[in-house]
Parts: structure tokens; C-alpha cells; sequence
């Protein structure tokens, strides 16, 4: 008896004086106890052990607000779940909680939610759910825009659950019977595959998923390339900042694309190799992972595939594997008699940005409906982008618009990048007087060395051994395939590379991926080409279309000599029975033109025999820097005699 009067006087005292420190830690817990409740109560959620708590796939805690007749979701560590947490606790107890009891209170709530809480998918801007796609358009009640095969709507609390990061503004709400031909007057396109390119971009980055293309603006100053960035992030994802300058590391990259659906670079000059790297990763889907602050154990997980726009004077994408990422629209300058304000531009483009907004959103319900349906013949690098663009298209243009845009753009950035390698332009300019080329790397570094000019060798980029060279060529490969050049580089044994130039069908029907070995067994049209230094090697035949054209467009014939130093040229033919060279006529062209019909042959001294036509022999033999012969004169090299279906061997 004498204990419990002891009790109860011992808590009497502690409740009297506020400083005794036993009062203070249970006023603590109290205060605990009720914003846990309401965190778990009042959050818009079912679950019984968690209420509205839940955890994305990468262990980030979410909370499920309910206020009023909106669902707004926020991730438990932000500043937007803590404001709310204290406002509700104030309108219950009248009072403010502490601070401690607030921190406390948020790391219970986090648990809860990791662990007892369900898992969902939280987006930023864009989301899909049940085959439907849904567009966030942040405004104060969260509502988004559900895109479905039937058509497209404006819907409060959707399935899916987005997050708001600080910067995001609201788009604007968009009306049916819109055009988009409408938003042609406030880009500056100067043709209508720009302009078919731009919304086929604009398209793909209002999808949830990736991959998407790495748009390229260029131009030189007064062309309106910042603007043009500015007005396409507005229909997609508008923000505070809507250009930025390149990030100094990848990480700062990472976070931004966690922050926001649309990356936009403004002015940008160079891209150096990581930052080309990094964006290649962005634009096809990436992880990030940093230590997470105060811990030495834990990760920071960073996931995200964000539309990039770069905007610069010069064509900043050079490198391979960005250009095949890659999209590019040149601006012209602006005359001054028709340059607008910015002011007026943007209230006007703000007017008309809803109907633009419908017209896309129209777009996008033609794409749901006929992607299932889409077979394209051949498949780029982005193939998701080019199948999602080619079934959106129908809702604007004819069949077949969108890619034939694409392929032009893709050969512009395949040249310019091709033109700012310097062991790719070598090549070229190596294989322009050949068909086919096998060796090792250090012969071929020989061959590149012999024809390049003190500039380029004397260039950093340039390589100074046959490991260099090795890893410049694997890096141009695509390149120059595209350009009409296949580089095969030889399994196991010997290190050889073999460099043949491709037959027109080759390119048309694999533009971008490596041919058949030069090793394999071919038909019998062609004959065996010549020896390397320690290697036979088979020629495959094959004509070029590029910048230009080379002298000869088909395989010659065995021969057992070359240049000196290129070890594997394929030079002078010798005839088949001492007549023709084993290429039927119904496969050759003229060397000039690239045409075929009633040709002779040309032999001159050491030179390969090539095909003309009487009437481009002059013109060949100024290119190949030899004077010219009057055609009909009794010196010219053309053999009269040599017809379709007739063989004239070497003079």
C-alpha cells in the first residue's frame, strides 16, 4: 500500500514540475503517438496497417493526402508531408508539435510505410496504367489527362500516382478540335520533315517510357533556338527553369532527370565524352547510384529515362552513339521584318497552346489504337520511337511521312558526325579508289598515316598505335557502314580487320548493322581478289553511294601485288580466260555515274579496270586527276568493242 501511495505521488511531482525530465519524455511520446495517427488515419488509404502509406519499387516512402475532393501524393521525407502533418495536428490539438516529436513522428511514418505499406509506381509529368496513358498537369487539383484507345479525357485522382517536384508549373488544359498545323507558325522550320520531325519528338516524350530522342537544335544567333526549346517543354513539361546549362558531373545529371520529365540545355558548345556518354544513358534508360549523406553503408538509387533538348550555334552531337540517339532540326536566321517579341510570341502561343495540346493528345489516341498494328521493314537504333511515331502519324500525314523524315535526318547526322571523326574521314577518303581492304591494325594505321594530312596526325584525337586505332574504328563502325563502308573485325587468331564497301542492297536493307564476314564462302559472280601480306582474303562486290562516288563500283580479280605498305588492296583485275572479269554484265555500273547500260572499260597502267560510259569518261578521268582524252580519239582508253554481255580484258 505503502509503494502505490509512493507512485502516485511520484507522478503527481512529475507532472507539477515542468522540468523534470521523465514529464518532459512522456509529453514527448504523447505528442508521438497522435501525429503517427494521423499520419496513418488521415492519410487518403485503406490499408490497415499503413493507412495511405506506401513505398515505390526503389524504398522511397510515399503518403496519400486527401483534402477535399483531391488526392495529392507526397513523399513522406518532403517538405509538403511535413507542412501537412503539423497543420492537421494544430487544427486537432490547438497546438504546435515540437520539433523533436515532428522528426520522430516522420521516421515511424517512413517505416510504416517501407514496410507495412503496399508498393506502387510514383511518376513525374507522365504515367500509365491499364493500357491507358495519363499526363500530369500539376495544376492545385491534381488533375491529369487519361489518353486511352477511345479517346482522351480530364480525370481527378487517377490510378496512377504522380509526384511534384519544385519548379514544375501547370499545363495548359486542352480542348478538342484543335490543329497541328497550329503550332507550325511558332517553330522556326524551314521544311516540312522538320517540322514532321519536331512533333514526332514531341509525341514520343509525352509517353511515360522511353526511349527518346536526343533532340539537337542548331543554328547560328537570331535563329530563334532557345525559343523553339522554350515553346516544346511548354507542351510537355513546363517549369520554372525551363533551360538550364550543362550539368559538371554526372550526378547533377541524375538529379535533374529525377526532378523533372524534360532535360532542355541552352547554349551548349561542346560535349565532351562523358557528358555525350551520360546523355546516351539518359535518353535510353539509366541508373544512378550515390552514397546517401551521413551513412557509409546505404545507396541512393537514381533510375530514370528522360526527352533531352540541346540547344547550340554549332552541331554539337558528333560522337557515334549519340548520333544514333539523335535527332536534328537546322534554324535558319530570322529576318528582322519578321522577328516578333518574345512577349507577343508567348501570349500568343499561350492562347493557342490548348488547341495544340488536343491536336497532340489526338495524335497519341491514333498511336494507342494502331501500335499493336505497326511492322516496320527495317528497325533503327530506337525502334519503340520510330514504331510509336509511325502509329501516331496517321492522325496528321500520310503513311510512310514520318519515316522518310527520319531516315533523312539520320543520314545529316550520320555525315556530320562521320565528318568530325577523324579516323572515319580517313577511311573514307582510304576506300574511295578501293573495294576492299584486309590487314592488321598496324598496316592500316600505315595506310591512314600515309593519306591523312599533318593536321589531322598531329591532332590529339589522333591514334598513335594499333590499340588506338582499334577502339577509334569500333567507335566509327556504324558510321561508316551507314556511309557504304562495312568494317569486320576478325575472332580469335589473327588480329585483322577487313574493310569492303557494300552492295546498294546491303545498305538498303541493313543500313546500320554489320554484314556477313569477309571470310564467308560467296557465289561464284566473283572471282578471288588479292593477297595480303600473310592472308587470302575472298572480295565481296559492291557499289558506294555516299558524298561521292568511286572509280570502281564492283570486286576485281585475283591479283598478287598491291600498294605498297596496304597490305589486302584489291588492284589490277585479270580476265577470266583472258576476256572479262567475271562480273556479269547485268551487274555492272558505270564508275562515274552508277548507272548501268552500254558500257566500255578503262585500264590504265597500274590503275584497277573500271566501267564508263562513253559520255562520263571525261569527267572520271579529270576527278581522278588525269587528262582527259577526247572521247572519240584513237588514244582514248575506252574499248569500243565492249558491250553489255561482251568481256575485253586488260591492253
Amino acid at each position: 500500500m505503502t509503494d502505490e501511495i509512493d507512485a502516485e505521488a511520484c507522478a503527481k511531482t512529475d507532472a507539477a514540475n515542468p522540468d523534470n525530465p521523465n514529464s518532459k519524455n512522456k509529453e514527448r511520446e504523447r505528442i508521438v503517438d497522435k501525429l503517427i495517427k494521423i499520419a496513418i488515419n488521415q492519410s487518403e488509404g485503406n490499408h490497415p496497417d499503413a493507412g495511405g502509406l506506401f513505398h515505390a519499387p526503389n524504398s522511397v516512402a510515399y503518403a496519400d493526402i486527401g483534402i477535399g475532393h483531391r488526392r495529392e501524393t507526397w513523399p513522406i521525407r518532403s517538405r509538403g508531408f511535413r507542412q501537412w502533418l503539423v497543420r492537421v495536428y494544430y487544427e486537432i490539438n490547438r497546438t504546435a508539435p515540437n520539433s523533436e516529436a515532428l522528426q520522430t513522428a516522420i521516421g515511424l511514418a517512413e517505416a510504416r510505410a517501407v514496410i507495412d505499406g503496399p508498393e506502387r509506381e510514383v511518376f513525374v509529368r507522365t504515367g500509365a496504367y491499364g493500357g491507358k496513358l495519363y499526363l500530369d498537369l500539376a495544376d492545385e487539383n491534381w488533375e491529369a489527362m487519361e489518353i486511352g484507345a477511345s479517346g482522351w479525357r480530364i480525370v481527378t485522382n487517377p490510378p496512377v500516382r504522380f509526384r511534384r517536384s519544385a519548379g514544375m508549373r501547370p499545363l495548359r488544359r486542352p480542348v478538342h478540335g484543335g490543329s497541328i498545323e497550329a503550332l507550325r507558325s511558332f517553330l522556326n522550320v524551314s521544311s516540312q520533315e522538320e517540322f514532321v520531325v519536331a512533333v514526332c519528338w514531341i509525341l514520343a516524350a509525352l509517353r511515360n517510357t522511353g526511349p527518346y530522342p536526343v533532340l539537337a537544335l542548331s543554328g547560328e544567333q537570331g535563329s530563334a533556338k532557345s525559343t523553339f526549346a522554350i515553346l516544346l517543354r511548354y507542351l510537355i513539361d513546363p517549369n520554372v527553369a525551363s533551360l538550364r546549362s550543362l550539368p559538371r558531373e554526372e550526378r547533377d545529371l541524375a538529379i535533374s532527370a529525377n526532378n523533372a520529365h524534360v532535360l532542355a540545355f541552352d547554349n551548349v558548345s561542346h560535349l565532351s565524352p562523358w557528358i555525350s556518354d551520360a546523355l546516351c544513358r539518359i535518353a535510353t534508360g539509366a541508373g544512378f547510384a550515390t552514397r546517401q549523406l551521413y551513412t557509409d553503408m546505404d545507396e541512393v538509387l537514381l533510375d530514370a529515362s528522360r526527352p533531352v533538348i540541346l540547344t547550340g550555334i554549332v552541331d554539337v552531337v558528333t560522337r557515334a552513339d549519340l548520333a544514333d540517339r539523335a535527332l536534328a532540326i537546322k534554324l535558319e536566321p530570322i529576318e528582322e521584318t519578321k522577328r516578333r517579341s518574345e512577349r507577343d510570341l508567348m501570349a500568343a502561343f499561350w492562347a493557342r497552346a490548348p488547341e495544340i495540346l488536343g491536336a497532340l493528345l489526338d495524335g497519341m489516341v491514333q498511336g494507342i489504337r494502331e501500335l499493336p498494328k505497326v511492322n516496320l521493314q527495317s528497325h533503327p537504333r530506337l525502334a519503340d520511337f520510330a514504331e510509336w511515331a509511325t502509329a501516331c502519324e496517321a492522325a496528321f500525314w500520310p503513311p510512310g511521312t514520318f519515316m522518310k523524315a527520319y531516315e533523312s535526318n539520320r543520314h545529316h547526322l550520320n555525315e556530320v558526325a562521320l565528318d568530325a571523326d577523324l579516323v572515319g574521314t580517313a577511311i573514307e577518303a582510304m576506300m574511295a579508289t578501293r573495294i576492299y581492304w584486309a590487314g592488321n591494325p598496324a598496316d592500316l594505321l600505315r595506310s591512314l598515316n600515309q593519306i591523312a594530312d599533318e593536321s589531322q596526325t598531329r591532332s590529339k584525337e589522333w591514334p598513335v598505335n594499333a590499340n588506338q586505332l582499334g577502339r577509334s574504328l569500333r567507335r566509327c563502325a556504324p558510321l561508316l557502314r551507314r556511309a557504304g563502308i562495312d568494317v569486320h573485325f576478325a575472332v580469335g587468331g589473327k588480329r585483322t580487320v577487313t574493310l569492303r564497301r557494300l552492295t546498294e542492297y546491303e545498305r538498303n536493307s541493313s543500313p546500320s548493322s554489320p554484314t556477313h564476314s569477309a571470310t564467308e564462302e560467296k557465289p561464284n559472280d566473283f572471282n578471288q581478289s588479292g593477297h595480303g601480306e600473310t592472308n587470302d582474303r575472298r572480295a565481296m562486290g559492291g557499289t558506294r553511294e555516299g558524298r561521292a562516288s568511286p572509280p570502281g563500283s564492283y570486286p576485281l580479280n585475283d591479283c598478287k601485288k598491291g600498294d605498297t605498305g596496304d597490305t589486302g588492296d584489291t588492284l589490277r583485275p585479270r580476265s577470266v580466260e583472258g576476256r572479262d572479269d567475271g562480273i556479269p554484265a547485268s551487274l555492272r555500273r558505270c564508275a562515274h555515274c552508277n548507272k548501268n547500260g552500254e558500257l566500255g572499260h578503262v585500264a590504265l597502267g597500274d590503275r584497277p579496270m573500271v566501267w564508263l560510259h562513253r559520255e562520263c569518261e571525261a569527267a572520271w578521268l579529270e576527278r581522278m586527276t588525269i587528262t582527259p582524252i577526247p572521247p572519240h580519239s584513237p588514244q582514248s582508253p575506252i574499248d569500243d568493242t565492249a558491250r553489255p554481255g561482251t568481256h575485253v580484258g586488260l591492253r
